[in-house]
């Protein structure tokens, strides 16, 4: 793993901090610093590479941040399945589990091949304007379609294949992926699902009907939703970072994307020690 590539959140001074010095560390091994240009302009360095040159040369990825940070990253590495090192330097951090006095003894591990991956599932998605393509994106964590501040409960008619699923009228709904299901899918009441059980997750935000609940589905299963309101904003948002404008008639198709997002699991902490520490569970 010569050619590492650095991402970090940028406008942090703390993560600046990091990287500056994670810098020097990688070029005493032998290892190439792809520092991204944009962070690299915060640390007044020549040696930047663009955002989008970064995947086709990096053999490992470091993301210093928050889950922010590594799920754009994760999309913009997801078609190569690079190993990504996530350190948390964010507030809450489900992803970013390795903690930041971890990150030189994780990553001498990593340059000996010596580390183990979380091989975390992505999903697909494409919108159909009149039978036609409008776009298409990759995700790790949800799909998500809601409405507008100012915009009254939306009809959204649901399949799963070719099965009817349901009409909800809700404030929106989110379709997710496992490692999605400690996000906006869990505010809304989603099940947690651990990152090895591939599957779909399907939950209503705010359901006018109080009987209707998230639903589980298959890993090979496409979810397909048709806006049917009309007159009413509404919008469509790709892991908390993209937005689309969606029209009455839209239809999203949503499923499992062939390639797999790679975290460096920590060897200190698996993912049920994760959740306590997150949430708090067993504190009083």
């Amino acid at each position: 793993m010569k050619n590492v590539a650095i991402f970090a959140k940028v406008h942090d001074p703390r993560c600046q901090d990091v990287a500056d010095e994670l810098v020097g560390w990688l070029r005493e091994r032998g290892c190439n610093p792809l520092v991204e240009a944009h962070l690299a302009r915060h640390l007044s360095k020549e040696s930047g590479v663009e955002r989008a040159d970064i995947p086709g040369c990096a053999d490992l990825v470091v993301v210093l941040g928050g889950d922010g940070t590594l799920i754009s990253v994760a999309r913009l590495m997801g078609d190569l399945e690079v190993p990504i090192l996530a350190v948390n330097l964010g507030s809450l951090g489900f992803l970013t589990e390795i903690a930041l006095d971890e990150l030189y003894s994780s990553l001498e591990l990593v340059l000996k091949g010596d580390y183990s991956v979380s091989e975390r599932m992505m999903l697909r998605c494409r919108i159909l304007r009149d039978g036609a393509e409008i776009g298409s994106h990759l995700v790790l964590n949800d799909v998500v379609i809601n409405k507008g501040a100012l915009a009254r409960i939306i009809d959204l008619e649901a399949y799963v294949d070719d099965n009817y699923l349901t009409t909800f009228k809700a404030d929106g709904l989110i379709i997710s992926s496992p490692t999605g299901s400690t996000g906006y899918s869990l505010s809304a009441n989603g099940p947690i699902v651990h990152p090895a059980v591939n599957c779909i997750l399907v939950t209503p935000i705010c359901p006018h009907t109080l009987t209707n609940r998230p639903v589980v589905v298959s890993r090979d299963s496409k979810v397909r939703v048709r806006l049917i309101s009309k007159d009413e904003d509404v919008f469509l948002t790709l892991d908390g970072q993209v937005g689309v404008d969606l029209r009455s008639g839209d239809v999203l198709e949503v499923w499992r994307a062939e390639n797999r997002t790679r975290l460096i699991m920590s060897k200190n902490r698996d993912f049920f020690e994760v959740l306590r520490m997150k949430l708090k569970w067993g504190e009083r």
